[in-house]
């Protein structure tokens, strides 16, 4: 196999503009939707997981999910190519090629950005109350546990791969991650929004997206690098890269309309967070299937994630939980969404085509071993960190905000410093049995505490 030039070039974009993703993307994204006092936190739990995730990709994440011997088709061996030993170049010095003329190092660069966007993407649902330690413990043990080894069941030929359990139904559909993103993410920031418990005052202190043009913003950017992440996905630059590449777009501006038509029927507005929300409950609906629905499928499912997703993320308020960003409603709910109904209406195996219900069958099962997977692994993650650091900021960080608290800077100074650094009342930081005299915030908090 030949070096091809065009298709390397094509995947060093795309692995830039998936990187892109993360920073700066969904630190805007989310760092808009988060609270005026702890928005740096939550742009730094985004650099926080690039910089761990991609020292611990080069260092073993390459081999443990397709570098390696296979092991009971859970994981690969982390050990047969570490520090990329054996992955670069042969004996003669020459650089590998894979089967599409691209270097592998080409590849590693490309996955190591996935593994980076899926871990950052749960930081939204733990947002305003976690310590930055706590997270920055949490990313290595996660990505170990849970990405690295659901990467390799899916597309490194693992148990939930076209050469895994439920092949004699149907080769399981993951064009992008579907699964090994989106329902990872979304299970595991669902499990710690429980696990580590609602932010003080949920539900009765208003905490509304301090900074809507910035979240805006961050969904655009999120967009752009989102056809680095599926249309690069078909592994060159080919026809299928180009029905991905349309098929992402489509479904996203349905996703849209299927969100706000929904906000205009249920709340009498059609919102900008909606819009913005809608562009990436779209997003995440077609990664699994960018590859195998035609354009009008992808609408279709476009339009039907949308209102999906619309409609989920108000679940928080009547289940209990406080996913403060809308992981779950959005990546959780979305992913299976777009993984279930690549089942209906993949072209040549879907449902809807005549084909029959094994495919429709086998996206449900796959769907169902990741997120036990990644149930199971977060729980364990959760319990270590639990035991080592700790998760909760406590009450006086998280009435100040984390960004003074976890990181003494506010991004905001003229407009908030005065306020962040005004100390709690005596009744608040010293536990006093004197009623305070505050606002209602400090109320709820006391309430809370």
């Amino acid at each position: 196999m030949a070096l091809d030039t065009a298709a390397t070039a094509w995947m060093l974009v795309s692995a830039s503009l998936v990187l892109l993703m993360t920073v700066p993307a969904l630190a805007l994204f989310y760092g808009g939707m988060s609270q005026s006092k702890s928005v740096l936190n939550m742009m730094m739990m985004s650099f926080g997981a690039t910089a761990v995730v991609g020292v611990v990709y080069v260092l073993y994440g390459w081999s443990m999910s397709y570098g390696g011997t296979d092991l009971a088709g859970l994981i690969a061996n982390p050990l047969s190519q570490l520090g990329l030993h054996g992955a670069v170049t042969d004996a003669a010095g020459a650089f590998l090629l894979n089967d599409h003329g691209v270097p592998v190092i080409v590849d590693v660069a490309f996955q190591m950005t996935f593994a980076v966007i899926t871990v950052a993407l749960i930081s939204g649902a733990i947002a305003d109350r976690v310590r930055f330690g706590a997270w920055m413990t949490f990313v290595p043990l996660w990505v170990t546990l849970a990405y690295l080894p659901l990467a390799h069941m899916v597309w490194g030929g693992g148990i939930l791969s076209d050469q895994g359990w439920f092949s004699s139904l149907a080769a399981p559909i993951d064009f992008a991650g579907g699964t090994v993103v989106h329902i990872n993410a979304g299970v595991a920031g669902f499990f710690l929004a429980v696990a580590i418990g609602r932010r003080r005052g949920f539900g009765r202190v208003p905490m509304r997206p301090h900074n809507l043009p910035l979240t805006m913003l961050g969904a655009g950017l999120l967009w752009i690098g989102w056809f680095g992440f599926n249309a690069c996905s078909a592994l060159t630059a080919d026809g299928v890269a180009g029905l991905a590449w349309v098929n992402t777009t489509v479904a996203a501006c349905a996703a849209v309309l299927g969100w706000l038509a929904v906000e205009r029927v249920r709340n009498g507005h059609a919102t900008s967070l909606g819009a913005a929300s809608g562009v990436v409950a779209g997003l995440v609906g077609i990664t699994p299937a960018a590859g195998a629905v035609t354009p009008v499928g992808a609408i279709v499912l476009g339009l039907v994630v949308g209102a999906l997703c619309a409609c989920a993320v108000g679940l928080e308020y009547r289940l209990g939980y406080d996913d403060s960003l809308d992981v779950v409603g959005v990546h959780l709910v979305g992913g299976l969404a777009g993984t279930i109904l690549v089942g209906l209406l993949a072209k040549d195996t879907g449902l809807l085509y005549g084909h029959g219900s094994a495919q429709l069958l086998t996206q449900v099962l796959v769907a169902v071993v990741a997120m036990s997977v990644s149930l199971v692994t977060t729980a364990v993650c959760w319990f270590i960190v639990k035991q080592l650091v700790g998760w909760r900021a406590g009450v006086e960080a998280e009435h100040l905000g984390l960004d003074k608290a976890e990181h003494g800077e506010s991004a905001y100074d003229s407009l908030t410093t005065d306020r962040l650094a005004t100390p709690l009342p005596p009744a608040v930081s010293h536990a006093s049995s004197r009623p305070p005299r505050a606002v209602d915030e400090v109320l709820e908090i006391l309430k809370e505490a």
